[in-house]
């Protein structure tokens, strides 16, 4: 199942993607009897595990059975937002591909790089993301990113798959010369709008080995990364069971595990051209969809 959360008036909706078109989950529902344990929010849908998405899934199949057509809304003419819209925890980790960290001249990792974003940096597809004013460097870094499905706390490693509810597309947005002013990078990872996700949230049963997708990022329609997930140092399962020996993971909480080569940082110096007013950056990843943002100067 692919779901999305999109703006409606003074709110925040559930949609479900669908051959018709995003389906209003909330219109759909108080449309039918017998669905009021239906999920309508992401958080909810997450936290109701398989229940809730076997009870959405069965009104979506009775929405797209019927005649009603305004339950049903074109994607483009959505205004799309992160498809988990208020995690506990954004999680990220560093230098986990082999071939970035080799081009980042850094050693490979013996145990997964943590830092965190906040939700400031969350943002949707298709949303403008402004430029820091007090950066000159800004970066992208396509990232596969796992969805936690329910609390995990010293999992085993070969159970900790079966905590995810699924996985969506992010970047890692980071302001190089904020990040490296100190050795914590923190300042250059949470800036507003620096942890786009989406455009769904793609359940887990779609995806039949997350360490083996195709992953890229295009800047004005260019290829600048191409890789598979099959290149991490640490793979999503590892990383789950890992951070859940040092912290309870949530329902919601958010990972991002690392990018692949062809950052901007990793070009030679004479070579970095960073991203600027109006570019445009697309990552995609193999049966997660697109994720497409633009880069926006301070009005």
């Amino acid at each position: 199942m692919k779901t999305v959360i999109f703006h409606a008036t003074n709110s925040e909706k559930l949609g479900v993607k669908t051959e018709r078109g995003i389906l209003d989950v909330e219109k759909a529902k108080n449309n039918y009897p017998g669905f009021s344990a239906v999920p309508v929010s992401a958080s909810e849908l997450i936290y109701s595990e398989e229940k809730g998405k076997e009870l959405l899934n069965e009104l979506t199949q009775r929405a797209l059975q019927g005649d009603e057509s305004f339950f049903f809304y074109q994607e483009d003419t959505l205004e799309l937002a992160p498809c988990v819209t208020n995690p506990q925890k954004i999680i990220c980790i560093g230098l986990n591909y082999r071939k970035h960290a080799i081009e980042s001249n850094m050693p490979i990792p013996e145990a997964p790089i943590i830092f965190s974003k906040f939700n400031n940096a969350l943002a949707g597809h298709r949303t403008k993301i402004t430029l820091p004013a007090r950066s000159e460097q800004v970066d992208y870094e396509a990232e596969l990113t796992i969805i936690i499905g329910r609390k995990a706390n010293q999992v085993r490693t070969e159970d900790a798959l079966s905590y995810v509810y699924g996985y969506c597309i992010g970047n890692d947005l980071s302001a190089r010369d904020l990040q490296t002013k100190t050795p914590q990078w923190l300042l250059g990872k949470t800036c507003d709008g620096f942890a786009p996700i989406g455009p769904y949230l793609v359940s887990k049963d779609e995806i039949s080995n997350p360490d083996q997708l195709n992953i890229t990022t295009k800047v004005n329609g260019e290829l600048r990364q191409s890789s598979n997930t099959s290149d991490m140092i640490f793979s999503c399962k590892e990383i789950i069971a890992y951070l859940s020996d040092h912290m309870t993971l949530y329902p919601g909480d958010i990972i991002m595990t690392g990018t692949p080569e062809g950052v901007i940082l990793g070009y030679p110096e004479k070579e970095r051209y960073w991203l600027k007013d109006g570019d445009e950056v697309t990552i995609e990843i193999a049966n997660l969809g697109r994720l497409t943002n633009q880069l926006a100067a301070i009005d």
